[in-house]
């Protein structure tokens, strides 16, 4: 019998659609569904004799492991309790997306291990998992309703082109598949990067949507410095930074982000294209430091996400923080260490400036120490 094929485009509900993959799945079909990169086939991680029959239609001599494709980045540490700042850094800044993680899972913890036995062959067969949150409104929501992960596969016979419709897909699988959400054609067409994380370092295993030039950025140590407007207070803090880690790693400034560190800084209450106040540029100026093409940006929800560490000047700004992202309290401190606010100089004269930028440059000393870089 030919798959039930349900075109999302048309469809009058989608919690309809959603409701029918999570049933189908749960009674131990393979669902094929599409997601940014290619269509990929599904079955529940908790039904073993599916995930033999996924295996089984992807016609694989020596199996290849297949992805677990979770929620979210934070349920990626149920399956790599002990996993490093690296891979918790990739998997906070790049899902959902196109990009599957490998990483080491032999925790004794890792929920891997609670999956039935064939299944951890199939994902798991040399203690490590590849991990994915694909960036898809529907499996999302599938996953979200599921009681466990899924396995995914993409949707092709081993060694033929992946599938980037839903045709393509019912072709090549027919009455194997209990269901094919037809969302028309993927966006990226092509398949996820794979990217292998051990002991700190990155290894690209495949080439893929993200290209490695953007990898290295997304794998780098980002400081936040986070201030009102902008304009005074995290901007100084942003070039001192620069500075003082440029000298911590024996490089010149323009060079930090070949050696794996970014600085930014942001206002919780400005406006992107604005410019640092003249007082702050002419004092940096005397320092040596060129603040004049600063820009100034509101603080956002990708900008918090991305931060590894966020520095606050004031003990309000944390708090605004954490109440609209909780998740990051725990990378979110206030600049000072005994928790002080640096208070804002803007509108005084010159004197306060010189004031706040020698407490800002002595936090920072002290700060920057801390860093694990």
């Amino acid at each position: 019998m030919p798959p039930v094929v349900i075109d999302l485009q048309s469809a009058e509900d989608r919690r309809d659609v959603v409701h029918r993959a999570v049933q189908a799945l749960a009674e131990g079909g393979l669902v094929a569904f599409p997601t940014e990169t290619v269509y990929g086939v599904a079955a529940s991680a908790l039904e073993e004799d599916a995930v033999c029959r996924l295996l089984a239609a992807k016609d694989r001599t020596a199996v290849k492991p297949l992805t677990l494709a979770i929620k979210s980045a934070d349920e990626a540490r149920d399956y790599a309790p002990d996993m490093c700042p690296l891979a918790w850094r990739l998997a906070r800044r790049c899902w959902p997306g196109p990009v599957t993680l490998v990483i080491d899972d032999s925790h004794p913890e890792s929920l891997v291990r609670r999956l039935p036995r064939r299944v951890q062959e199939a994902v798991s067969p040399k203690q490590s998992v590849g991990l994915r949150v694909p960036g898809h409104r529907v499996i999302l929501d599938v996953l979200r309703m599921l009681a466990g992960p899924l396995t995914l596969t993409s949707a092709n016979r081993a060694g033929m082109p992946e599938a980037v419709n839903a045709k393509a897909v019912s072709d090549t699988f027919g009455d194997e598949l209990s269901l094919v959400v037809d969302d028309g054609p993927c966006r990226f067409g092509q398949p996820s990067s794979v990217v292998r994380v051990n002991r700190g370092k990155y290894e690209v295993l495949r080439a893929g949507v993200v290209p490695e030039r953007t990898l290295r950025r997304l794998s780098s140590f980002l400081v936040l410095l986070v201030c009102t407007g902008n304009t005074c207070r995290s901007p100084m803090a942003e070039m001192f930074c620069r500075d003082m880690l440029a000298k911590r790693l024996k490089c010149k400034m323009d060079e930090l982000e070949d050696r794996g560190v970014l600085v930014m800084s942001a206002g919780i209450a400005t406006t992107f294209g604005g410019r640092a106040s003249s007082e702050a540029v002419q004092l940096l100026a005397e320092m040596g430091l060129d603040l004049s093409s600063h820009e100034t940006q509101p603080l956002t929800e990708a900008l918090v996400r991305h931060a590894d560490v966020i520095y606050t000047m004031t003990r309000s700004h944390r708090e605004a923080i954490v109440a609209q992202w909780p998740a990051a309290a725990e990378r979110t401190c206030l600049l000072a260490v005994d928790e002080s606010d640096i208070c804002d100089p803007i509108g005084a004269p010159p004197e306060y400036y010189r004031r706040c930028a020698a407490q800002i440059q002595a936090e920072l000393r002290t700060r920057i120490n801390e860093l694990p870089l």
